[in-house]
């Protein structure tokens, strides 16, 4: 790890004033700190972000939720409204890493975690993402857990989260506040790029941007589950993960995690739900560049749609 300058900021404007050039914002740190130790990130300054007063999740006057930036994923995943009003939420980011981890990760860091492709966490190898202009490795390399769709010539890696897969289905709204002092609201839907031919730039966030909250529109009501496919039960990243929301009037909203390089939601596939896994998948990914290795994320989103259909059935909700 490198050396760096460190600044603890006690407001969302402190903070950004205290950020300078070559800075990042600390929070939980759990995938930042990682990052810095092998040298993939090397920032010259961190502003801790932990004391800035955006810890409470508090209600909004349409009914919706208002989550601060600092809230920790285990405080998230427990607090009453969102199991019982947003249970996709808690779901979704109890799938997600250790107890330990969730205990200080934050809502913020958790939408800007960095993709798990190994070819961006081995400086050996070349990255577009890591280095742009390197190259690749994945695409003639290993590539099992890599994404399927929304990739380019230029990197295959996949968005590894899960609690943004559940924003993605909820419309959840991110809010933001620039280095100018402006604030900002930022669907999640528009929130992450796809790679293109800059990889490296991951969201719409401008330099020295900070994310100080994520609201929530006011509950939908039906079924919620979060479905999710990995290699071994516990601690381990999606393969293919669905977050699903079933409406009693046969409405679905669905998004896919672990097959692309952001949560992939389609509304088309969505409302082609009542004709079966196969007519969702098809439409969901409709186009899809998977690799040899990781065809089989096809098949397997298929059994992951049947799985939350067969679960939604039993609970009496249409399927």
């Amino acid at each position: 790890m490198r050396a760096f300058e460190y600044a603890r900021a006690d407001s969302p404007e402190n903070a950004v004033k205290l950020r300078g050039e070559g800075g990042k914002y600390l929070g939980g740190g759990t995938n930042l700190l990682d990052l810095m130790k092998l040298q993939i990130e090397a920032p010259a300054q961190l502003v801790d972000v932990n004391h800035t007063g955006q810890a409470d999740i508090s209600e909004t006057p349409d009914g919706g939720l208002r989550i601060g930036a600092e809230v920790r994923n285990t405080d998230l995943a427990a607090h009453p409204r969102v199991r019982r009003d947003y249970a996709v939420l808690s779901r979704a980011i109890l799938a997600g890493a250790s107890g330990q981890i969730r205990n200080r990760a934050t809502t913020a860091g958790n939408l800007l975690q960095r993709t798990r492709c190994p070819y961006f966490y081995d400086t050996n190898l070349p990255c577009n993402k890591r280095e742009p202009g390197t190259g690749c490795g994945a695409l003639a390399g290993f590539s099992r857990t890599l994404a399927v769709i929304g990739t380019s010539d230029h990197c295959i890696a996949q968005y590894p989260g899960d609690m943004a897969v559940a924003l993605s289905v909820l419309d959840a709204t991110i809010h933001t506040l620039l280095p100018s002092g402006e604030e900002r609201q930022i669907s999640i839907h528009d929130f992450y790029r796809l790679p293109g031919d800059t990889p490296h730039t991951e969201t719409v966030l401008e330099e020295g941007e900070l994310i100080t909250a994520v609201t929530l529109p006011a509950p939908l009501g039906g079924q919620h589950f979060y479905h999710k496919a990995r290699d071994r039960q516990s601690y381990a990243f999606a393969l293919v993960s669905l977050a699903a929301v079933v409406l009693p009037g046969g409405e679905v909203r669905a998004a896919f995690g672990g097959v692309a390089p952001k949560p992939w939601r389609v509304p088309q596939a969505e409302a082609r739900w009542a004709e079966g896994a196969a007519a969702v998948v098809d439409t969901a990914l409709e186009g899809a560049r998977p690799t040899e290795q990781n065809a089989f994320k096809l098949t397997l989103a298929r059994r992951v749609v049947q799985a939350v259909m067969n679960a939604a059935e039993q609970q009496g909700g249409a399927a």
